[in-house]
């Protein structure tokens, strides 16, 4: 039998120090895998060329750039004190407006998934 985490077990849990909050708040694998599966199809569509994380001790943050030089066109941050409240996920516009908050991360990345669809003329 395969140890926890390995292969295709469910990944083991790691627990802080007793007494200690955790440092930082980070997106888990698969979160992080959906992020950068949306980053990499809006690079192939030639929307964004650089991306940039944030790990702080009350939110983490993933922007998405179009340029480097500029501010970025979609900022995704996860804020879990948020969690039992409008939800723990937010989707930032270029110039800061909220797009879509929620409790779920695939419905707060629908409206940049919708900007990939294109219509099909018959």
């Amino acid at each position: 039998m395969a140890p926890p985490g390995a292969g295709g077990a469910a990944p083991a849990n790691i627990v802080a120090f007793p007494g200690r909050q955790p440092n930082q708040v980070a997106f888990h694998r698969d979160e992080l895998q959906r992020i950068l599966d949306l980053y990499g199809r809006m690079v192939a569509a030639g929307q964004w060329r650089d991306y940039a994380m944030d790990f702080a001790r009350d939110a983490a943050t993933f922007a998405a750039f179009r340029r480097a030089t500029e501010r970025p066109q979609a900022r995704i941050e996860k804020r879990p004190a948020l969690r039992n409240r409008q939800g723990m996920w937010t989707l930032f516009g270029e110039h800061g407006q909220v797009l879509k908050r929620g409790h779920e991360l695939a419905g707060v990345l629908a409206p940049i998934e919708r900007k990939l669809l294109k219509p099909v003329s018959g």
